[in-house]
């Protein structure tokens, strides 16, 4: 896509937000600053009759369904958070979640049979009509040829090209946002955009989508919180994907909350469990865990489907991450602090002390509060503001573990308005420290240390010797080096012996 078309793209989202009054909507005017107001008004004067019918929640759907996935997906992340934007913006854009409109069923039959290079009966008994819709594909229900009934994932027609539209005129922002906007700069609007364009590359792969239900399934096997279907590899291509049946009822629908025995306080507990385990005991986790994602039954069942974007953290990620909430849940705010400046990301001219105090000012209000007593708008307001104030950058390997926390608490948040956050964190985070940063586990690294300083040692003694310019004796220099390596052991034994006391 050139830049040129990119441009018109964006501007013409820009003119459809405007003429919908969705930019600056009439409604949020008592609570705008002078300018912000003044600004609204004058995008007014443009704002169409029709377009700009009903709620703001329902006008900001209608522009982004136009706008395609990116958009969309946009929507379904503004839509987990009620407990910012308000229960009426987010029911209003929930349908963006797994309501869109279907494409034909023969349509998807035709996709199907040319994935698997023969009549799609050959593997199904039966595919039904479309039972979800999203930005990217829709779901059928179905029935192999053995009678096992299984859900059916296909990509929408032409979604590919609508996606490279989506990458250009994101590119095109962003370039935009950081040349124009200085204050921008701090967020890396490039690298944040390069994560999302990413993202939604993968996810035009269902192979790779498949690839990572199995890996993720395996890992939630560990704990009891949630759970992924198995995959149908015959019936896996590149535009569909073939899932054994999720049971229960998805999130996005009412009903699924008004299940007989539904244990609200232990969903929502397993929810956020669930999300943590996955980052810190496996350094893998499900990335868009929306409403319409989740199917849970009573009492507090979960099946998470929609493995199209993982994240994943690397050790040092997951130890810091780890060790920042164990921190906040001690209310140990020098120590938070430390892990941010250790980690990088606070500057290192920055004040650690004064950092310590913003974190106590944003920790300390919320601990022991019911959690529907807590504005979480005002709280993220707040962090933004540190985050400015301390010169703390974006990082683009965070962005999708932030993004998946925000989207998990909200969730939580919808089936239990009291759900604690730490509260819920607090057995996983122990569990953690205790396991990696426990007596032994200290041994275990020393250990693995030695092991690899032995390797090291061993490959240098089996080097052979530089060709010597003068003829001299050779001297072994096996035995010094064994020495030296038996030294290495010797000390870290040693060192292991007196840290544990």
């Amino acid at each position: 896509m050139s830049r040129v078309a990119a441009s018109l793209r964006l501007i013409a989202a820009g003119w459809a937000l405007i003429r919908a009054d969705a930019l600056v909507p009439r409604e949020l005017e008592p609570i705008l600053p002078p300018s912000a107001r003044l600004a609204g008004r004058a995008l007014r004067l443009f704002a169409g009759g029709a377009a700009r019918k009903g709620r703001p929640g329902e006008r900001l759907a209608r522009v982004l369904e136009r706008q395609g996935p990116a958009a969309i997906k946009m929507g379904q992340f503004l839509s987990t958070r009620a407990d910012i934007f308000g229960t009426a913006f987010a029911e209003d854009l929930s349908h963006l979640k797994d309501r869109l409109p279907a494409f034909p069923l023969d349509v998807a039959k035709a996709e199907i049979a040319r994935g698997l290079g023969r009549p799609v009966d050959t593997l199904f008994a039966d595919v039904e009509p479309s039972i979800a819709a999203a930005s990217l594909a829709q779901a059928h229900a179905a029935t192999l040829a053995d009678g096992t009934k299984v859900a059916v994932k296909v990509l929408r027609p032409g979604v590919e090209r609508q996606v490279a539209q989506d990458t250009a005129a994101l590119r095109l922002a962003a370039a935009l946002a950081q040349r124009l906007v200085p204050a921008s700069r701090r967020l890396r609007p490039r690298e944040f955009v390069e994560v999302v364009i990413r993202a939604l590359d993968l996810e035009l792969d269902l192979r790779f989508e498949a690839a990572g239900c199995a890996e993720l399934g395996e890992a939630m096997k560990a704990d009891p919180y949630m759970r992924a279907p198995d995959v149908v590899w015959d019936g896996v291509g590149k535009r569909f994907l073939t899932l054994t049946w999720a049971a229960g009822l998805p999130l996005s629908d009412a009903a699924a909350l008004e299940q007989p025995g539904l244990d609200r306080k232990a969903l929502a507990e397993a929810v956020t469990r669930g999300f943590l385990a996955q980052a810190l005991d496996h350094g893998l986790f499900h990335a868009d865990l929306h409403e319409g994602n989740l199917f849970v039954s009573a009492p507090a069942s979960i099946v998470a489907v929609d493995y199209g974007i993982l994240g994943r953290l690397g050790s040092a990620e997951r130890k810091y991450l780890a060790e920042i909430l164990y921190g906040f849940l001690n209310r140990d705010y020098p120590r938070v602090a430390a892990i941010h400046f250790d980690a990088g990301y606070v500057p290192a001219h920055q004040d650690r002390d004064a950092f310590a105090q913003a974190l106590r000012a944003v920790g300390e209000p919320v601990f022991g509060r019911d959690a529907s007593d807590v504005s979480m708008g005002r709280l993220l307001a707040q962090l933004f503001e540190i985050t400015a104030l301390f010169d703390m950058a974006l990082r683009p390997e965070l962005v999708l573990l932030q993004k998946t926390m925000v989207t998990v608490e909200g969730v939580a948040r919808r089936i239990d308005p009291t759900h604690d956050l730490w509260a819920a964190a607090d057995p996983v985070v122990r569990r953690w420290i205790a396991r990696e940063l426990s007596p032994a586990a200290k041994v275990r690294e020393f250990a693995d240390e030695a092991a690899r300083a032995i390797r090291a040692l061993a490959r240098l003694a089996e080097t052979p010797p530089a060709p010597a310019v003068a003829v001299v004796e050779p001297r072994p220099a096996r035995p010094l080096l064994w020495f030296l390596a038996g030294a290495a052991v010797a000390g870290l034994a040693f060192a292991a012996g007196v840290w544990l006391g």
